[in-house]
């Protein structure tokens, strides 16, 4: 029996009208979903509120059992969920694999936060037991965005439950089947309470009431730069804990003892995977003068080989954009780029939304591709003479997300990545990487630091609290 039928998908009936869910490869409706108002917001911040106590005094155990079993649908309904990703998406179906296996990775590390020591015993001055504890901060508000729908989401949703609270999701509504209501199916067949996450497919309306509900106290979001400040700012007003993963334009510095077939092979895959639309796709190429050219022949020969088409239907290896709004924007930016002066030698084209791997070369602080977010499979490639000037180079700009840097020389490396502000850096590997068990974040306007993964999540969803304990009431002067 499917874990997805689109007649029973939503149990509860939103009030915001339906939305189709749209497959990018065709313009094919695969179904519908109701849309969520300020007001089912409202309701559903009651009641998840309603529901959390109950689910907080639930053994840590029987937590943590939900959150295995919830991993273990996630590789029980692989094949329905695949196509799901696939379709609904446009990535292709490695991508999709990944995203199942990040997916039940999530839960299961969340399991085990549902028997992390809760605090600590602290020394005190008077005569009594004084610790801290760790306790559930009630409702959790997750934003979620399309371009990895499915980790975006569990990454907040799962270890946010298994520390006892309730959770609202609201995915993007071009995928709130892949990003919102294949959690809720796999959490409901998990045996999850009901009442306890609650999927509002929405657009902005939906984000700021999710937002600006006093019964939501913590809001994890995922998407824009200029998004996140607007939410960063409305929840500031409200004194909110807020976490923001917001964009990036990452840079893959490659040294002059690298090797050029590896570096090259790095280098097209964290740009063109999921055709760009990942926060840390590497959307700067800074080369090594020695080997600036031929590696921009070899990476664009390695575009010009890849295949672009319906990943359902297809061996590609990159699948569609995700919409014609996005579409215009990157093919806006690389028109913009040669009209720059940058040269384009590969790519740069489009049928429909299927955008070819695109390599600009020449590139400078002129170039819109090269110093703005591309969210597209554009490779700007830009030489460098020294390690002061790589450093220089792979720290400007307002991002600081991810770092990849190829050097034979790993000491180097390491000494290089101390130089450049990010919240990741990678080694002789591309700048797209992600680990349920990895702290996972960026710093300036990428985002506010490590929020996700181990240690960073109970910090994210719970609150510490002091608590001390007399024998005798205390005695004091007046």
């Amino acid at each position: 029996m499917p874990l997805l039928d689109p007649k029973t998908w939503q149990p509860v009936r939103l009030s915001g009208g339906e939305s189709d869910v749209v497959e990018p490869a065709t313009g094919e409706s695969l179904g519908r979903v109701a849309l969520a108002t300020a007001d089912d917001v409202g309701a559903a911040a009651r009641a998840a509120g309603a529901a959390q106590a109950a689910w907080a005094s639930t053994p840590h155990f029987l937590r943590a059992a939900v959150l295995r079993r919830a991993g273990d649908l996630f590789a029980a309904h692989a094949d329905e969920l695949r196509e799901w990703l696939v379709r609904e998406s446009g990535s292709i179906s490695g991508k999709a694999d990944f995203e199942l296996h990040v997916a039940a990775q999530e839960c299961y590390e969340a399991a085990a936060l549902a028997s992390r020591p809760a605090g600590q015993v602290l020394p005190s001055e008077a005569p009594r037991l004084s610790y801290t504890r760790r306790v559930p901060v009630g409702v959790v508000g997750v934003i979620a965005p399309f371009n990895a729908p499915l980790i975006l989401s569990i990454r907040s949703v799962a270890p946010a439950l298994a520390l006892g609270n309730s959770v609202l999701l609201k995915p993007d509504p071009r995928t709130a089947v892949c990003g919102g209501l294949a959690l809720a199916a796999v959490f409901a067949e998990a045996g999850l309470p009901e009442g306890l996450l609650h999927v509002l497919p929405g657009g902005a309306d939906a984000g700021q009431a999710l937002v600006a509900d006093p019964g939501v106290p913590v809001v994890s979001f995922t998407g824009s730069t200029a998004a996140g400040r607007a939410v960063g700012e409305a929840a500031g007003r409200q004194l909110k804990h807020v976490h923001l993963e917001l964009g990036g334009n990452s840079a893959l510095v490659v040294l002059a003892d690298a090797d050029l077939e590896g570096a090259v092979a790095q280098a097209s895959w964290g740009s063109f995977f999921h055709q760009g639309q990942i926060c840390m796709t590497t959307g700067r190429h800074l080369v090594h003068a020695s080997l600036y050219e031929e590696y921009v022949e070899r990476l664009a020969a390695k575009a010009e080989s890849m295949v672009v088409g319906d990943p359902y239907r297809e061996q590609v290896h990159l699948g569609p954009i995700i919409d014609r709004g996005q579409l215009a924007k990157i093919h806006g930016l690389v028109e913009a780029s040669t009209a720059a002066g940058a040269k384009l030698v590969a790519g740069g084209t489009h049928r429909d939304l299927f955008y070819r791997p695109t390599v600009l070369a020449g590139v400078d602080d002129g170039t819109p591709a090269y110093v703005e977010e591309v969210f597209g499979p554009v490779a700007p490639v830009r030489s460098f003479s020294t390690l002061d000037e790589a450093a220089a180079l792979a720290s400007a700009g307002p991002y600081g997300l991810s770092l990849g840097i190829v050097t034979r020389d790993t000491a180097l490396g390491l000494e290089l990545a101390d130089r450049i502000p990010t919240g990741i850096a990678h080694i002789n590997d591309q700048t797209v990487n992600d680990e349920a068990v990895a702290p996972f974040g960026g710093v300036a306007a990428s985002g506010t630091g490590a929020r996700f993964g181990g240690e960073a999540n109970l910090e994210a969803f719970t609150e510490l609290r002091w608590t001390t304990v007399r024998r005798e009431p205390a005695d004091h002067p007046f």
